[in-house]
């Protein structure tokens, strides 16, 4: 019975966060069945990420004690490369696909490969630190995990539906990585003391803007109707 507390806690803010996003979604619904398949692509990103971590591990090593060291950790060997594992399958794979047809849906697919990623994560952590760290991360790795996507998936909808594609699908990577680094990083150099304040900040920050983000993509729906088709770019 122990196990089975521990794994639904584990499992718990990923599938609330998702349900969350699929009810805020109001306009025009993703199929079931994909947003399943969003769900395991996070697996998969957790693989590229092994995978590119342990090519790194190979050739970087890191001083824990360093604060310099620890920002290149935080924003390179572990945002960017989680972000750009997740990016992988947003931006190759689904945002290809025919029901990516709204801005919306930049976030909502963002967010459903995210939440896989964070709910495999998180039930690694769980098994590995108990119940403790389970409900820890419930409030703090895996709502953090949904921000960084909702800002990835806010600028692949701008994508997508409007014409600087190449620009704003950079600020996708860019912004998801800049949060994530940011927050890990003031966790990494947590031996400063105070400065874990800092993740705590950042993460306040990524949740009002992402707000901003869900409800502006819900207005720029062209199946919204109260939306008005900006006018042609000449």
């Amino acid at each position: 019975m122990g196990v089975l507390i521990l794994l639904a806690i584990a499992l718990a803010p990923g599938l609330a966060i998702m349900v969350y996003i699929y009810l805020h979604d109001k306009h025009e619904k993703e199929p079931i069945g994909l947003l399943v398949r969003s769900f395991f692509f996070g697996f998969g990103s957790v693989i590229i990420t092994l995978v590119i971590s342990t090519i790194i591990g190979t050739f970087i090593t890191i001083n824990e004690s360093d604060v310099s060291e620890q920002a290149v950790h935080a924003f390179i060997i572990v945002a960017l490369v989680e972000e750009f594992s997740k990016f992988v399958f947003v931006r190759g794979i689904l945002y290809r696909n025919k029901n990516f047809n709204e801005p919306f849906d930049g976030i909502v697919y963002a967010v459903m490969v995210s939440m896989g990623f964070a709910t495999l994560e998180n039930v690694l952590y769980a098994f590995e630190g108990g119940v403790g760290v389970a409900i820890f991360r419930m409030f703090t790795a895996v709502p953090a995990h949904a921000t960084f996507a909702v800002l990835m998936g806010f600028y692949l909808g701008k994508a997508k539906h409007e014409h600087k594609k190449g620009y704003y699908a950079l600020h996708a990577l860019g912004i998801a990585t800049l949060f994530h680094g940011a927050y890990d990083y003031f966790l990494f150099i947590s031996f400063v003391p105070g400065i874990w304040l800092g993740a705590f900040i950042s993460l306040v920050v990524a949740i009002y803007l992402s707000r901003k983000a869900i409800k502006a993509h819900q207005d720029a729906s062209p199946f919204n109707p109260a939306f008005v088709k900006p006018p042609p770019i000449e």
